[in-house]
């Protein structure tokens, strides 16, 4: 089996969709398929029909219908598609921002129509997709994800937070870009920096939306006393970065199932998270689990200091959800689990064309 991987982001690029599918390219490997990455956010038409010809896949998996499918859409690959088979791996703002975007709609409409297979890696995605498009239900293969590392270099990401031994670290790993909320969430720091000011908060990623990053540096620069960014943590380090927090951050406004969540529990770290429905299960696990950290309301400035204040303030909390984290990724499949997911994926995409 040959499989072609288009995404927004590859590797040795550092951001959530990078690292996915530098696992899947991995894991996929290791049980014998072929596997190529193609980064569709630099490629043109013509350089996509050329990799057509020359790689010849079975399988062209879009992770991102929107961000990476559209160019299945020309009419020059169009014409191609009967040699292929197409699967999806949708992304959080294909499901909860580009469905409800009209100029984006039907793009993304007519990606997931292509597709002979669906891969969601959440209930939730699931879930939102067949509310638009209910017809896909036979067509969706739920792959949960998986964690994995991809060394174990050092980060001394309290040191690079001028962390002393009294201070409590923050971390907010993900791409600098608006769905992310990395600027909302530094002015909430603030806040929580006025009431507690022995905290530190560090926050890693790219910089993806160049004029929303140029003013999250802007702010970082203002609020140096107690925050600082960092362009990137070099993947084969990220464990080490998380070993080093006290309380992992994440601030979306949209996810599927976010890499950093599901690392933050694979390290036993407490987390304080946005209330979305991408973010359920990392926080608060399936019906009866203990939670793993506190959810606050995105429209609700007040709520994230209050919790963020409660998690400082309460260290036995943190300790009760760094260990029901910890019990969590027992939970997780590991990456060969997954590459076994999204095979079957591929063989029901295949069978559709026979």
């Amino acid at each position: 089996m040959r499989v072609l991987i288009l995404a927004p982001n590859v590797f040795p690029g550092i951001s959530g969709n990078a690292i996915t599918v530098e696992r899947w390219r991995r894991s996929l490997t290791g049980k014998g398929i072929i596997v190529e990455v193609l980064n569709s956010q630099a490629l043109t038409t013509s350089a996509f029909v050329a990799c057509l010809e020359r790689f010849d896949p079975n399988i062209i998996h879009v992770h991102h219908a929107f961000r990476a499918g559209s160019v299945l859409l020309h009419p020059v690959v169009a014409e191609k598609h009967a040699r292929f088979s197409v699967v999806v791996s949708p992304g959080g703002t294909d499901i909860n921002q580009d469905l409800e975007v009209p100029e984006r709609r039907d793009a993304v409409m007519q990606v997931f129509r292509m597709a002979g297979a669906i891969v969601t890696q959440s209930s939730e995605t699931a879930e939102r997709l067949l509310r638009y498009m209910p017809g896909l239900d036979s067509r969706i293969v739920h792959v949960p994800k998986a964690v994995c590392w991809f060394g174990n270099e050092s980060c001394d990401l309290r040191k690079i937070a001028g962390c002393n031994d009294r201070n409590l670290l923050f971390f907010l790993p993900a791409g600098i870009r608006p769905v992310k909320g990395n600027l909302e969430c530094l002015m909430a720091m603030h806040k929580v920096y006025t009431i507690r000011p022995h905290i530190r908060f560090v926050a890693a990623g790219p910089a993806i939306d160049l004029e929303y990053a140029d003013r999250f540096e802007r702010e970082v620069k203002k609020l140096s006393a107690f925050a600082v960014w960092i362009a990137g943590i070099p993947p084969a380090a990220m464990r080490s970065a998380y070993d080093a927090s006290d309380i992992v951050l994440n601030s979306s406004f949209s996810e599927g199932r976010s890499n950093s969540l599901l690392e933050a529990v694979a390290s036993g770290r407490p987390v304080l998270a946005s209330n979305i429905p991408g973010n359920l299960w990392p926080v608060l696990g399936d019906n009866g689990d203990e939670p793993a950290g506190l959810l606050y309301e995105l429209s609700d400035t007040d709520d994230f200091v209050a919790n963020a204040v409660r998690l400082i303030d309460d260290e036995s909390l943190r300790i009760h959800f760094g260990r029901t984290a910890q019990s969590r990724r027992s939970r997780l499949p590991d990456p060969e689990e997954e590459a076994d997911g999204l095979i079957a994926a591929y063989e029901k995409a295949l069978a559709r064309r026979i």
